[in-house]
């Protein structure tokens, strides 16, 4: 079985990525030195992905959230990122269109990918990010915070009461939030 590190991974020709995403062709290129530098094999493993991950959350243990984060990153399912999965996903994220974004978070709440968010998954998706964001929050968070605000959620975004959030639910509902549709434009210059 061959090791990640050992296989080099060619990227998408320049140009092809410049039309799939809406970086220019300076940001590509210092993108590219920056995942090349952390990852020289030009592939990350998901193992790697959580370790960079968690250097910014230090307080917390991030490895799950990462695991989500790694999941909807790797958009072929091939347990491996390569600069494009990387790159596709993250120009969505900054420069994405509103409806863009919202398909990309749905994904990532809609763990077994099967088109709907449960409370299941929203309750491991929830729980992640209170284990990342760590025991120093002011206030102390309860235990039943992930649960509780998994059930704000669900009041909030299943419109028919059916018990699971389709895609539709999600993006009416978003659209409808100015709190969500603010915070969906906080990283569109960040490159």
């Amino acid at each position: 079985e061959l090791e990640l590190s050992a296989i080099r991974h060619q990227p998408e020709g320049l140009e092809r990525l410049l039309a799939r995403t809406k970086f220019t062709k300076k940001e590509l290129q210092s993108l590219y030195r920056g995942f090349k530098s952390e990852c020289p094999s030009g592939l990350v493993d998901e193992e790697t992905f959580k370790l960079i991950y968690s250097q910014f959350f230090p307080q917390g243990d991030a490895s799950t959230y990462a695991h989500f984060l790694f999941d909807a990153f790797d958009a072929d399912r091939n347990g491996a990122l390569c600069f494009q999965d990387f790159v596709i996903g993250l120009s969505v994220l900054l420069r994405g269109t509103v409806h863009q974004k919202l398909k990309w978070a749905f994904n990532l709440y809609d763990i077994n990918k099967d088109g709907y968010i449960t409370k299941e998954e929203m309750l491991e998706i929830m729980k992640s990010i209170y284990d990342m964001m760590g025991r120093c929050t002011h206030p102390v968070l309860q235990d039943s915070a992930p649960a509780e605000h998994v059930e704000l959620f669900f009041q909030k975004m299943d419109r028919n009461g059916d018990g699971v959030v389709t895609f539709e639910e999600f993006l009416e509902t978003c659209q409808k939030d100015e709190d969500i549709m603010s915070s969906m434009q906080i990283f569109e210059n960040v490159i």
